[in-house]
């Protein structure tokens, strides 16, 4: 076992204590963390979210911005703005970095702010950087953006663009705990407040050395060829004859969701200690990575059709070649 893999998997035993009864969700962060991806993470209120969020900068030692999307936030609250200063008696225009210069940005709510507020965030999650009054700013090595969302309340917020939704390597349901881990969670909520948990960090530099060991996952053609049948599959329902696939797409997912999908499936194999890619870790990963990028029909939703039956069916149709 390599040192970057000892070093993850002890990342993941350290979120866990503090995350109880999401162990999906922190395999997904993990997965986003090593694939150089942005998570979106969408579920009820006080279902850990943020928490796990917090979990994993801690366990990291890197800095965490926050940004609380409101229907008034301007895009220079989160990228950062020129202030007017005056150095040495002469006027100057000094830029301010928002809070998207830190290494993991939390964009908590992200569907109540405007679309021109979600759109500053763009050029960050694509291409680590971004550009204030023609200037551009890198942004750190290890910048991530895992924004949160409630599926319910849906009142007062903007529904996310379609361009910002495929820049989302994952997007992670997270649900309410079962009746043991919710025993746990009050447990840990009571000894948390009887002692400061004490934390062992992870240097960050296992995590570049992880990415390149994941460049050497092996993948055959045939699980290439798999994925592009998946993929193919949400663009082109009509191959399939017996299926109600053609009824329930309306777009299909774009080319960045087969490139995800190698990247996750090769990221959830090297986490597993393998070297190389079975079928397997392709669909431990595929929901993930395409719920948010089909579009669905009119008649799918009216008959209650997620795009998690979507993909269910999809799997059932396309077999390995």
């Amino acid at each position: 076992m390599s040192q970057s893999l000892e070093a993850l998997q002890q990342l993941k035993n350290q979120i866990q204590q503090s995350v109880i009864g999401q162990e999906h969700v922190v395999d997904c962060l993990l997965l986003a963390l090593l694939t150089n991806g942005n998570v979106l993470l969408e579920g009820l209120p006080g279902t850990a979210k943020t928490r796990s969020v917090k979990s994993l900068a801690k366990s990291l030692t890197v800095d965490l911005g926050r940004v609380q999307f409101t229907p008034d936030l301007l895009p220079s609250d989160v990228t950062g703005t020129e202030v007017y200063q005056e150095v040495e008696g002469k006027p100057t225009l000094t830029f301010q970095p928002g809070p998207v210069f830190n290494n993991i940005l939390l964009a908590d709510e992200i569907n109540r702010s405007p679309a021109k507020v979600q759109a500053a965030l763009l050029e960050a999650m694509e291409e680590r950087q971004i550009t204030v009054a023609g200037k551009t700013y890198t942004l750190p090595k290890l910048f991530m953006v895992l924004a949160t969302q409630n599926p319910i309340e849906q009142e007062g917020t903007y529904p996310l663009p379609e361009a910002q939704m495929d820049r989302f390597i994952m997007k992670v349901t997270v649900d309410y705990p079962d009746d043991e881990a919710e025993a746990q969670i009050i447990n840990l909520v009571r000894s948390e407040e009887k002692s400061v948990a004490e934390f062992s960090t992870i240097d960050p530099e296992h995590i570049f050395s992880a990415r390149e060991e994941i460049h050497q996952i092996h993948m055959s053609e045939a699980i290439v060829n798999y994925i592009v049948a998946i993929v193919m599959a949400t663009r082109k329902p009509e191959r399939f004859v017996d299926s109600p696939l053609k009824q329930w797409v309306s777009v299909g997912s774009s080319p960045r969701a087969s490139i995800s999908i190698d990247k996750c499936a090769r990221a959830a194999a090297w986490l597993k200690g393998k070297t190389f890619v079975d079928p397997d870790d392709v669909r431990g990963i595929v929901h993930s990575v395409l719920r948010h990028r089909i579009v669905l029909s009119y008649d799918a939703m009216a008959d209650g059709i997620t795009a998690d039956h979507v993909i269910d069916e999809i799997l059932t149709q396309v077999a390995v070649a």
